[in-house]
Parts: structure tokens; C-alpha cells; sequence
């Protein structure tokens, strides 16, 4: 640890060059990572050399990105966010969860999800979250345990959802003074992002909102309510204007898609100021779901083709949360890579998914990891060697409906409990559906070739 201690500092002041000149420092930056890092399997050295590849090429897409990042971000709260999520989260926590994987034979997650309220002040159109409704909070001394907990596993990156977390923004502010050492995203509608919050940012340097927003205005006020489009981008105005990094969160949909896709959109969310977008396929959850919103086998697969050329192309980082199953070796819930926990203590496998067997207020969250759902998480992973088809739930509903029956995994939606083959049934004809389309893609990629079953659990 005292080594880390030295390593990170010899970091930071490296760091300090790069706002002299970026173009000539950064490459020097990643020198220093190297260092930091070493040599093992477990630094990520595949992931260093791309990065070095990138920011040796002033003609890339992703450098013009980089540059953007560090000329358009404020210094210290840049250097906060690269020291937590790069340094602690990474080349820190990783390690550590290994040990933990090691040890107690479960899955670690890199992040957790959490709800610190299922309160909202929008209702938008197919949103599960709503089901939930307005009643239930994590305290603030329930969160801050949760992070203390992951952080003894080496958990340094916190996602809040919701409800809508800024409902809670004074605790979870004070969470992020708290926890110096993490890293936090939110996502959020945004409405509530103002002056005084823009500055309480600044001030803790460790909180990065990734803003949901539907496309245009008509199609985003369309979902959430007239006027908030308005409001959205009045939030994004302030975050730019103060230097702070932010992105934008998408729900693609049978009616949306084309919009949120577009060269015209892409191009805005960069005139914005947003980093990164996230994007996310419908899931019809919820005893209100409308199956209808789900995309056809050909407007997903026009997705996946056209994401994989804006990351050739558009200076912006995008994140497709079903078809980039291929880079994380499918499903990446149930603790293998995240886990969530909603505003009720339960603690499910997936923010999608609303099963559990454990609270966090009677159980240790590794206890939670080792429970029996998580545990037939871990051991039925991946649920498809075709990492197109990740989801045990979207496109092999027979998994889930088996992990639930077999652990005796109870409905954790509070407001309208729904029964697990309710659930499947939305996704049968839809998982039957994509399979074509998705062994075409897969036969395609270089990752069919290798060995799925050396997939790292």
C-alpha cells in the first residue's frame, strides 16, 4: 500500500504537465501509468497499448476526444476522476477483487448500482423504475456502509439510478466528500441540476452525471413530459460553462432508435459537451411494460453496425449495453462485473432484473454475492456462448426463469410484483427473433474464434 501511496503521487505530479501542453504530455502520462502498473496479467496491458496507439495519433477520433476531455475539463477535477477511476478503480481495486474472486469463489463486481430513492418528479413512458414508487430510501449511513463494504473488495466506481438520485443530491454530495477515493455517476433527468449543485461539484470533483435524453425535442418530450428537453439542456449549458465532465444516457426503442442514432445527434450530444453515451436497449420490465417498445432483429442490428462506426469516427465514447456483450464476455450482472441494489435494500443481480434472496439490511453485501441467485449467476455464465445473445432474461428468458424457480428468487418490485414467467413470456418471441441476426453478427467476429470457455468469471 505504501508503495501505491508513492507510485500515485509520482502520478499526480506527472498529471500536473499535461495542462502545459496536452499533445506532448500525455504520451509521457502513459509512461507513467506504465510504470504504476507493471507487467502482470492483471494491469491491464492490453487496454494500456490501445490507449498509447490512441494517443500517438493526432488523425484519431479517440485523441481528438482526449484532447477535448482534458482542454474542456477543469484541471483538479479531471486529475480526481483519473486517479480514482483509472488508478483506484483499475490498476488498484482490480487486484483486489481478484484476491477476493480468489478466495471466497463468487463473483466481485468492478461497480455497484445503487437507488438512494425510488422518488421522481417525471413519469416517462416505459420506465420500470416508476413501478417502484415514491416511498423507499437507502439512508445516507445505509449507503455510506455499502461503499465502505465494496471498498474493502476493491469497489471504487459508485452508479446511482433510480427514481431519480438528485432527488437525494445533499447526501449524495456529502457521500462523494466522504468517499474522496471513488468515483460516482448518476444517472439523471437532469431537472435538477442548478447553479448551486453545479458548484457543490466543483467542489468535490468526483461526480460525473450521465443525463438521459431521448433524442430531440420531440421525441424526449414525447417520453418525459413537455418542457423538459428545455430543461435537459439547460443543465448541460451549466456543466459545460463550469468545466465539468458529463454524458448522456439513451433508451433505444422501436420509436426512437433512428433518432438517437443519427449522424445529426451524435454530432449534437458533441456540441453539448457530452464525453461518453450510454446507451441502453429496451427492457419490457414491469407488470406495465410496453413489449412494442422493444426494437425489431433489424433495428438493433442497424445499431450495432452503427455504433461500431462512430467509435471510428465521432469524438465521443459510446457504450451499447446489449450489443457490446462480445467485449465483456456476455452478461456482465449477478456481480460479475456489477450488481444492484434498489432503494428497498434488496439487492438483484441486474438493474433490469427484479429478483433477489437478500436485503443489505440483513446481510453483508458479500453475503449477497454469495446468495443463491448470485450464485447461479456465477455459475450459469456465460448464459450463451454467442456474446450477441448475453441477457439470461432478453434473449434466453429460459435461464432466468430457471435461476428464479430453482433459488426460490422472490419479485423485488414492492409496487406490483411480477411473477417470473409473466416476465419471459415479453421476451420469447423477441429472443426467438434476434437469433439470426445474432449468429450472422457473431460468425463475423473476431471473438467467435476464440475459446468462450476461458471466459474470466
Amino acid at each position: 500500500m505504501f508503495t501505491n501511496h508513492l507510485k500515485k503521487i509520482g502520478l499526480e505530479k506527472a498529471y500536473d504537465y499535461i495542462e502545459k501542453n496536452p499533445e506532448q504530455n500525455i504520451p509521457k502520462l502513459m509512461e507513467w501509468v506504465d510504470r504504476f502498473a507493471g507487467n502482470g496479467e492483471d494491469s491491464f496491458p492490453a487496454q494500456r497499448n490501445a490507449i498509447r496507439k490512441v494517443v500517438n495519433d493526432p488523425e484519431s477520433n479517440w485523441y481528438q476526444l482526449i484532447m477535448r476531455v482534458v482542454k474542456e475539463t477543469d484541471k483538479e477535477v479531471l486529475k480526481t476522476i483519473f486517479t480514482n477511476f483509472f488508478i483506484n478503480g483499475n490498476l488498484i481495486g482490480w487486484k483486489t477483487q481478484e484476491e477476493y474472486r480468489k478466495r471466497y469463489h463468487c463473483n466481485i463486481p468492478w461497480a455497484i448500482l445503487l437507488d438512494p430513492t425510488s422518488a421522481c418528479n417525471l413519469h416517462c413512458k416505459g420506465c420500470w423504475a416508476a413501478e417502484y414508487g415514491n416511498q423507499l430510501n437507502l439512508t445516507f449511513d445505509e449507503i455510506d456502509d455499502i461503499i465502505a463494504q465494496g471498498k474493502e473488495m476493491g469497489v471504487y466506481t459508485y452508479i446511482y439510478t433510480g427514481g431519480e438520485p438528485l432527488v437525494r443530491k445533499r447526501d449524495l454530495i456529502a457521500l462523494c466528500n466522504k468517499h474522496s477515493d471513488c468515483v460516482f455517476l448518476s444517472f439523471t433527468n437532469a431537472t435538477l441540476i442548478d447553479e448551486t449543485f453545479v458548484k457543490e461539484m466543483l467542489r468535490v470533483k468526483n461526480f460525473i452525471p450521465a443525463i438521459s435524453v431521448e433524442g430531440n425535442r420531440e421525441s424526449h418530450d414525447a417520453r418525459r413530459g413537455e418542457g423538459s428537453f428545455d430543461r435537459v439542456v439547460h443543465a448541460m449549458n451549466l456543466l459545460k460553462e463550469n468545466r465539468l465532465p458529463f454524458g448522456i444516457s439513451c433508451c433505444y426503442t422501436s420509436e426512437n432508435l433512428s433518432v438517437i442514432s443519427s449522424d445529426e445527434f451524435y454530432d449534437q450530444m458533441i456540441e453539448w459537451g457530452a464525453s461518453f453515451i450510454w446507451n441502453f436497449h429496451y427492457m419490457p420490465v414491469g407488470n406495465d411494460a410496453v413489449p412494442e417498445l422493444l426494437p425489431s432483429p433489424r433495428q438493433r442490428e442497424f445499431m450495432y453496425h452503427q455504433l461500431r462506426k462512430f467509435r471510428q469516427t465521432k469524438s465521443i465514447f459510446a457504450i451499447d449495453f446489449q450489443n457490446d456483450g462480445e467485449y465483456v464476455g456476455g452478461c456482465i450482472a449477478g456481480g460479475r462485473r456489477y450488481l444492484h441494489i434498489n432503494a428497498n435494500g434488496d439487492a438483484d443481480p441486474c438493474v433490469f432484473i427484479h429478483y433477489s434472496n437478500c436485503n443489505i439490511r440483513e446481510h453483508t453485501l458479500l453475503e449477497c454475492l454469495q446468495s443463491p441467485l448470485f450464485m447461479a449467476y456465477h455459475d450459469g455464465q456465460p448464459f450463451n456462448q454467442n456474446q450477441l445473445r448475453p441477457c439470461p432474461m432478453l434473449e434466453n428468458p429460459e435461464k432466468l426463469r430457471e435461476m428464479v424457480k430453482q433459488t426460490d428468487a422472490v419479485s423485488t418490485d414492492l409496487e406490483s410484483r411480477e411473477d417470473v414467467d409473466h416476465l419471459c413470456s415479453k421476451c420469447e418471441s423477441y429472443a426467438k427473433n434476434w437469433i439470426p441476426t445474432a449468429e450472422k453478427l457473431w460468425k463475423l467476429s473476431p471473438k467467435s474464434c476464440r475459446n468462450t470457455d476461458k471466459i474470466a468469471k
